[in-house]
């Protein structure tokens, strides 16, 4: 028999042999909490103060992270800051029920932007990802359509060097037939085997239709849970 739940908005996952549904209950729990845009910044200077346990986006421009942002959290427009002109050189801080921070970071490999706009977004993305002690991991996205480019791999070696865990996350796996998932799926997993700082697994999702939100959902609650909030002075 299952074990008691505990009713309400609890976000407590029982080790029962329900675990993965329950998994998947705080998943939602959590992202259905109000989540709300705290600041966006150009310099480490200004990044916000690290109270709360964060996950950040990477991935190269276009591949999806704000619909996928907005999909994790069923709304809308919540990333759409980090579209518009201006924003897209900062990073974007999102508070999701003050239990995780949801970091939506500068898309790279964009060949038209200026070459000192590159390199001044790419040392700040390099420096936030090698110093943020809160950070519990790094979601790179890579569009199921396309794979894995050069630039992805220089991102992985970054993060490798600086120990800084990541997991790969297929972005609009609806645009391509199951037989093509497959494949890249095993192409990423080869690409990481040896990888030191990579999760091996290996997310397809769809912001459009919803395949894999609720297990990304659960996987990124699980790492908000692990970490024991510091006390506040309301």
């Amino acid at each position: 028999m299952a074990d008691h739940e505990t009713p309400g908005e609890s976000l407590s996952v029982p080790p029962d042999d329900g675990l993965e549904a329950a998994r998947i209950e705080a998943g939602r729990l959590l992202f259905a909490k109000e989540c709300g845009f705290v600041a966006g910044t150009a310099t480490l200077a200004r990044l916000p103060t690290a109270i709360l346990p964060e996950v950040a986006f990477a991935g190269r421009s276009n591949v999806g992270k704000s619909s996928l942002i907005n999909a994790l959290t069923g709304r809308n427009s919540l990333a759409r800051a980090s579209n518009t002109p201006g924003r897209t050189q900062q990073i974007n801080f999102f508070d999701l029920g003050r239990r995780l921070m949801l970091v939506d970071l500068p898309g790279y490999g964009y060949a038209q932007a200026p070459k000192t706009h590159i390199a001044e977004w790419n040392a700040l993305v390099n420096a936030y990802l090698k110093g943020r002690v809160v950070l519990r991991r790094t979601c790179v996205l890579i569009d199921s359509r396309h794979g894995l480019k050069d630039v992805d791999l220089e991102v992985m070696t970054m993060l490798d060097k600086a120990a800084v865990t990541y997991q790969v996350v297929l972005t609009k796996a609806d645009k391509i037939k199951a037989a093509a998932l497959a494949t890249i799926r095993e192409e990423v997993a080869a690409a990481i085997a040896r990888r030191p700082a990579a999760h091996p697994e290996i997310l397809p999702t769809s912001a459009e239709s919803g395949l894999g939100i609720a297990a990304l959902r659960a996987t990124l609650t699980a790492l908000a849970l692990s970490v024991a909030l510091p006390e506040t002075t309301p």
